[in-house]
């Protein structure tokens, strides 16, 4: 559970990601930190990395859609299974999501 002083810290933070306003690194460690522990941080996070790609949502529906918080905000591209091996793929996902 989030103290209420840092989880105004980490929004200010991540406003700032969304915004494309200059974080320092050791600020991006400290997000990284929560967002590894907390799958609300990582929500906020990738909505945040997804604002700051695609801007903001010009139409309903894509603020709706956004707000799904479906898919990579990086747009990788999907699971290709004549390349892909299904384990490496879910490797990059926050410990709370993965297998135990």
């Amino acid at each position: 559970m989030l103290t209420p002083t840092t989880r105004l810290r980490l929004q200010e933070i991540i406003g700032r990601i969304a915004d494309s306003r200059p974080v320092s690194l050791h600020e991006r460690i400290y997000v990284q930190k929560f967002a590894d522990r907390d799958a609300s941080v990582w929500s906020w996070l990738r909505r945040a990395q997804r604002t700051r790609q695609r801007g903001e949502p010009e139409s309903e529906l894509d603020r709706f859609t956004g707000s799904l918080d479906l898919g990579d905000p990086c747009d990788s591209g999907g699971f290709d299974p004549g390349r892909d091996d299904l384990g490496d793929w879910f490797s990059g996902a926050p410990h709370w999501l993965r297998r135990s």
